[in-house]
């Protein structure tokens, strides 16, 4: 059996395969067909020509078909720009048509430049037909009688179209409504005022405008939970007693240790007469002995000095004898 017409048909077939699969690559047929039965006027060569610009045909060829059904009116270049942009066409497109679904104005060119500043566009689109409601985290705010309110909110808000582009996101919101918070319980007389009166928060906060230069327009403020804390000016007035206690302390501590250094320069003093007193009266006899060779003094005086000396230290140890101890002793 010869084998070579058998081989020739395959490689033959093989070689069909490959260059059908090289020409569909570049000409995308069937998405053309799809297009022009969909009503987009769209020519194989302009195809051909996303191809040579890198543009994946498809992401600009079928949210084209969508628009088109859907009566937006936008073009292929339209389209292929955004994407050469590295923006979400078919995003673009699902936010367009949701938009006039709603009956929100919103052209392709600020649907565009929302899509490439990184904002979720038709999130965008859907917060603005659906509001969505964030929940802050509890602020812990002190009335004016030291005592804290924990309080914890949730926020209605609307997504404004107009400000998404250099519009501030959700943080800010969140921020701001819990300054508002901490400034209306702070500036509240008693922590009961706010128990009884919870709308007040929302009603001094809606009233700051929070929303501003925000991406959203603030739709209501509810209270959802407000509970008492610690009683902080108690806590800070005996932390302030602590610390003055600690600082007269340290004033008595400062005052003793001057105490005992006072008092051992007064002994150092004593010490230092009694020294004195010592040499004085070791000079004593010197002197006696230099009046009695001068003729100063008589043997006469010096035996009634003596006697005088005997009769005191008589006197001395009689006085210092006690009574009481001595009629114990009997």
């Amino acid at each position: 059996m010869d084998l070579d017409p058998i081989i020739m048909i395959v490689v033959v077939g093989i070689l069909i395969v490959i260059l059908l699969s090289v020409f569909l690559s570049f000409f995308p047929i069937m998405l053309w067909i799809s297009a022009l039965a969909s009503g987009v006027r769209i020519g194989i060569i302009t195809l051909v020509a996303m191809r040579l610009r890198r543009v994946v045909p498809s992401r600009i060829v079928n949210p084209m078909i969508k628009a088109t059904k859907a009566g937006l009116g936008l073009t292929i270049n339209q389209l292929e720009s955004h994407f050469l942009a590295g923006g979400n066409v078919d995003r673009v497109v699902n936010s367009l048509i949701a938009a006039q679904r709603a009956n929100i104005p919103l052209l392709f060119e600020r649907a565009a430049a929302i899509d490439l500043a990184g904002r979720d566009v038709l999130q965008a689109v859907q917060m603005s037909v659906n509001p969505r409601v964030i929940e802050t985290p509890v602020v812990a705010a002190v009335a004016s009688d030291g005592i804290e309110v924990k309080v914890k909110a949730r926020v209605t808000v609307r997504a404004n179209i107009d400000r998404l582009v250099g519009g501030a996101g959700e943080e800010t919101i969140i921020a701001r409504v819990g300054e508002g918070i901490v400034t209306t319980v702070g500036s509240s007389r008693s922590h009961k005022d706010v128990l009884e009166n919870p709308d007040l928060i929302s009603r001094t906060v809606l009233g700051k405008g929070l929303d501003a230069g925000t991406a959203f327009e603030i739709l209501s403020i509810d209270i959802a939970d407000v509970d008492v804390g610690k009683n902080i000016g108690a806590y800070l007035q005996t932390e302030q007693a602590e610390a003055d206690k600690k600082i007269a302390q340290a004033k008595a501590e400062e005052r003793r240790a001057m105490a005992v250094a006072q008092e051992q320069e007064n002994k150092a003093k004593v010490v230092e007469m009694e020294a004195r007193v010592v040499e004085s009266e070791s000079q004593v006899p010197l002197a006696m002995a230099e009046a009695l060779r001068s003729g100063k003094l008589g043997v006469m005086d010096y035996l009634n000095m003596k006697n005088i000396e005997s009769d005191t230290k008589m006197r001395s140890a009689i006085g210092e004898t006690n009574p009481l101890q001595d009629e114990e002793e009997k």
